[in-house]
């Protein structure tokens, strides 16, 4: 059987049945049968795996902003559960930053965009506008991933 028909096959099943194709692929790596594997979607799956880790860290970097920006600009309606969705979704990223370290350098350049997707949360789930809120980020990276920070309005940070 030559290589090409093989790797035909491997695409086929690739777009036809994505979990046998896994399976398959990784059998074809287990035995070591390079000529066997379908590289190009290969190459495609593993990239797609790392945006999803930055994707991922993206999404509970804007939930834990949203609710720091709540936490600070309706003290007001505070409550357990905003506390305890910023500690789990710190307690989150710390798993996601231990699991994948080579994501921590990517964090300070993701802040901003991570902020304003925490503003546009923010926005719609209190009463308040945009203009109520800071348009850049108020608190730095160290603080919105430290377990003992929570904003406090009026204070800058």
């Amino acid at each position: 059987m030559s290589n090409l028909y093989v790797t035909d096959n491997a695409s086929a099943a690739y777009e036809e049945d994505f979990h046998e194709w896994t399976q398959q692929q990784s059998r074809f790596l287990k035995e070591e049968e390079w000529g066997c594997l379908d590289i190009p979607n290969l190459v495609e799956e593993l990239e797609s795996l790392g945006r999803q880790e930055q994707r991922e860290l993206d999404n509970h970097l804007g939930v834990l902003l949203a609710h720091l920006l709540k936490w600070e600009f309706q003290p007001d309606q505070q409550s357990k559960s905003w506390r305890a969705t910023i500690r789990e979704q710190r307690r989150r990223i710390q798993r996601l930053l231990k699991r994948s370290p080579s994501l921590q350098p990517y964090l300070p350049q993701v802040l901003e965009e991570a902020y304003q997707d925490g503003l546009d949360l923010a926005i719609r789930e209190t009463s308040l506008d945009e203009e109520d809120f800071p348009s850049e980020c108020p608190y730095s990276l160290e603080q919105v991933l430290s377990s003992g920070f929570l904003p406090r309005k009026g204070v800058d940070y």
